[in-house]
């Protein structure tokens, strides 16, 4: 072997034995890394302790409440009972209707809690635990305003979830929920909390505070759980979108917590009401209304013979303290309210017309009104009247036909029949169906006055609008 070579190789084995080494090195810690039988390879999946510690005082509820349905197609037909009068009561049957939902227990005596409209109007609610147990419930008290209800079952060693506080809770946390979606019982799935204190409106009840969440909620689920990594409840999932993925709604647990120990007592809700619906406070309303203020909270809506009514309040007012303490947001105006009783007075500071000045109201009691149909699908429509296009909104007076085919009930205004994609009035969020009623303070009576007061593109638009039977500001500021 010449002299050349055996240098050569006794630079190569070295390297060789170094990479032999690397190699069974890289093998051995793959095979430590490697799980063995017996091992619990979720070990670190919280989900998994979640699912398995939480699940059992998760229950199922079915509901069945008797209907009657009639055997007879002309029974309601004025002619036919003109002539036979109740002869077609006779053949009138008592049907069962059933539902199903989720709820979950609270308390160590079989206190459970679910939406109401889980129970609403129920003769009969069955609970299913998990570990196979039935019990017949009883209600105990409901509270429509806020979909929640607590009922019972006489039940020994049941399995109770620790409340934990949504306040605490922040945006981007993982959750989980557990629920009956669809009637596939405990089912499991996880997310995080998308926003805070999202505003939800039904019928003549307008909520700020729902936690929204993109853990997966269908019907079914209503009444479950949401809980955090610690094993807490901090929503009780509520509310869908149903034309959209991964946008839920639940009620967060600090609110429920009072609720319940109120329903729990007195059958009830006890706590104070002040009659009015919300909106955070934006810069371009400031600008326009004059309040020298970066935060607080507008009052968009005031309603008739509430507290707030006979205390003075208006639409357009800013709140911006209560009893001293200083208000930030809409969502502190809603959680200082609830935190009071029923006859309770508290002091308010609030701007209008850029004065500070200040009002005392008594609180009154939630009223128990039932929720809405949740929106419903207008059709669009020409009203023959004039109308106006601007800032990408088509807009029209209000015409006996575009009154009842957008339901309108108020007086004065233009009705929004249609909005252009990306347009300004889509950045100040109209829709079809919309009544505007002012824009920057100027009453909105014709589509006249719409052209003359949007016509020289105003760098601020602050517009009240009416939109289902409730009156709402939108801000418009150009970048």
């Amino acid at each position: 072997m010449s002299k050349s070579n055996k240098v050569l190789i006794g630079a190569i084995l070295p390297l060789l034995a170094a990479l032999s080494f690397s190699f069974a090195g890289s093998a051995a810690a793959r095979a430590a890394a490697a799980p063995r039988a017996g091992d619990d390879v979720y070990a670190n999946n919280p989900v998994v302790k979640i699912a398995k510690a939480c699940s059992p005082a998760v229950v199922n509820i079915d509901t069945e409440t008797i209907v009657t349905r009639r055997a007879n197609p002309f029974a309601d037909d004025p002619f036919f009972r003109e002539f036979f009068g109740q002869e077609f009561e006779r053949f009138n049957r008592a049907v069962p209707m059933r539902g199903k939902g989720s709820g979950f227990i609270v308390d160590s005596e079989g206190y459970i809690l679910t939406n109401n409209h889980v129970v609403e109007g129920a003769d009969k609610i069955t609970v299913t635990m998990m570990d196979g147990r039935h019990f017949e419930a009883e209600l105990i008290g409901k509270d429509p305003t806020f979909d929640l209800a607590v009922i019972q079952i006489r039940a020994d060693d049941v399995p109770v979830l620790p409340l934990g506080d949504s306040e605490a809770a922040e945006i981007g946390e993982w959750v989980v929920a557990i629920g009956n979606p669809h009637g596939f019982e405990n089912s499991v799935t996880a997310g995080i909390i998308s926003a805070k204190n999202r505003t939800l409106q039904a019928g003549n009840i307008n909520f700020q505070g729902f936690m929204q969440t993109d853990a997966a909620i269908n019907p079914g689920n209503s009444g479950g759980p949401l809980i955090n990594l610690n094993g807490e409840v901090v929503g009780i999932n509520t509310a869908i979108v149903p034309y959209a993925q991964g946008i839920g709604f639940a009620v967060p647990v600090n609110m429920a917590k009072q609720i319940m120990n109120d329903l729990i007592e007195n059958g009830e809700v006890k706590r104070g009401w002040l009659g009015v619906a919300l909106q955070d406070l934006t810069p371009g309303f400031a600008e326009t209304y004059g309040v020298p203020l970066e935060k607080g909270a507008i009052i968009a809506d005031v309603v008739g013979k509430s507290p707030a009514d006979r205390a003075g309040l208006k639409r357009g007012d800013t709140i911006s303290a209560i009893d001293g303490q200083t208000i930030k947001s809409s969502g502190d105006v809603v959680l200082y309210i609830r935190n009071k009783l029923m006859g309770d007075r508290v002091s308010m500071e609030v701007y209008r017309n850029g004065r500070k000045q200040t009002i005392r109201v008594e609180l009154g009691s939630i009223p128990q009104t039932e929720g809405g149909d949740g929106g419903r699908a207008r059709p669009r429509a020409r009203g023959g009247a004039k109308e106006s296009s601007r800032i990408g909104a088509s807009v029209s007076e209000i015409t006996p036909e575009l009154k009842e085919r957008y339901s309108i009930e108020s007086e004065g205004g233009v009705v929004v029949l249609n909005v252009d994609h990306g347009s300004v009035a889509a950045e100040l969020g109209l829709r079809e169906g919309d009544v505007v009623m002012e824009v920057n303070r100027r009453k909105i009576g014709s589509a006249s006055d719409w052209e003359r007061v949007v016509s020289n593109d105003p760098s601020t638009l602050v517009m009240l609008v009416r939109r289902e039977g409730q009156t709402l500001f939108f801000t418009y500021k150009k970048r």
